[in-house]
């Protein structure tokens, strides 16, 4: 049975950008679970469901957060999963403040962190994880590459011809 994919978003405001990572998943056929779950105001909520992810049959964790962003670190500190952070644009310093509170874990604490509002990433990261074991999804990723190549080069192709 594969493993399911775990977005956590520190409040529901951080739904448009997360729904890439969702829709993502979904259209890799990854079971994917959403919740809220707050760092600072349900601290214990987010500590429970990390420390019993993978027993739940979670393989990575995702976990969106916007300022403070202390998510990711909160649920890296409750599990062995592998955790992938996305750091969130907020209002005020258009998402560093999030970037360098996900990035900067301590020793032993690891989050992989993706790009400001970067949850595509963050999903695709996620699937590779589990494609370590999972061939079927493993071969999926290898496709989705294949395609990305292709359309490169057919617009290298139509540059071409437009140029001569």
């Amino acid at each position: 049975m594969s493993k399911k994919i775990a977005i956590i978003m520190g409040s529901d405001s951080d739904l448009p950008v997360v729904q890439k990572a969702i829709d993502k998943l979904k259209a890799f056929g990854v079971e994917t679970e959403a919740h809220v779950f707050s760092a600072h105001r349900t601290p214990a909520a987010a500590a429970a469901f990390a420390a019993s992810a993978k027993e739940n049959g979670f393989g990575v964790l995702i976990a969106a957060a916007g300022k403070a962003a202390h998510l990711a670190g909160a649920l890296a500190a409750q599990t062995t999963l592998p955790v992938i952070g996305i750091p969130i644009k907020s209002s005020t310093l258009d998402g560093l403040d999030a970037l360098l509170s996900t990035v900067q874990m301590p020793s032993g604490m690891p989050v992989a962190t993706v790009a400001i509002d970067g949850a595509e990433n963050a999903a695709i990261l996620a699937m590779q994880m589990l494609a370590l074991s999972d061939d079927a999804l493993a071969e999926k990723l290898d496709t989705m590459r294949r395609e990305m190549t292709e359309a490169v080069l057919k617009k290298d192709a139509a540059l071409q011809s437009q140029l001569s």
